[in-house]
């Protein structure tokens, strides 16, 4: 008879704020749902969530978006800003237009801009290598100072993001740098299941 193995639960790890880097600027082609293209230097000084994800993975349909569309909802902009990167390295014909884009942003109603990865000589985009992802959904967070806290993919359990998010809000402008929480989301198998989609060959956490 066939046996279940359940995904690994979500670890928590104590971060040194001073081991976290900076996050590298954003290589992307055009913004969607943004009058004024962000920029990480113009979100300095707020908690930037950036959600990388594809229109064809079930893991970022299912929870990464939502997920993030209600951490958009429910935070301050002017506090904490949620950013989209919409990062294809998979089905490019079938999703890697903006006309493709805006129809699913509309569709899902996403209440956040969302960059395109800008493309690279090979099948992974630019940004998608730069920041190390290993697959969609990915969940970024970053402290006001543009520094990376949190590298997630797959599935994020959600109070132990909202625990981070509302850490990082209130110990801004403290003069005692403090641990942070590091979480891990919950990697999918090999190939796109309803946790996400990782990149071939993608190494296990």
């Amino acid at each position: 008879m066939a046996t279940h193995t359940p995904h690994t639960a979500p670890r928590l790890a104590p971060i040194d704020v001073s081991a976290a880097i900076t996050c590298p600027a954003l290589e992307v082609s055009e913004w969607v749902g943004a009058s004024t293209p962000p920029t990480l230097d113009g979100l300095r000084g707020r908690v930037v969530v950036l959600e990388a994800f594809q229109m064809l993975c079930p893991g970022c349909v299912s929870h990464g978006l939502p997920l993030a569309a209600r951490v958009a909802e429910a935070f301050d902009p002017n506090t904490l800003q949620v950013i989209g990167l919409h990062t294809v390295f998979e089905h490019h014909d079938v999703q890697g237009t903006r006309a493709a884009l805006e129809a699913f942003m509309h569709e899902y109603r996403l209440p956040f801009p969302v960059a395109i990865d800008a493309p690279s000589d090979g099948a992974v985009p630019r940004t998608m290598t730069r920041l190390g992802l290993r697959g969609t959904p990915s969940l970024l967070v970053l402290d006001q100072a543009e520094r990376i806290r949190a590298h997630l993919f797959g599935r994020v359990d959600e109070l132990l993001l909202g625990a981070l998010l509302g850490t990082l809000i209130t110990e801004y402008g403290s003069q005692q740098e403090r641990y942070m929480p590091s979480l891990n989301g919950t990697p999918p198998a090999n190939g796109c299941d309803d946790t996400g989609c990782p990149l071939p060959g993608s190494a296990p956490p």
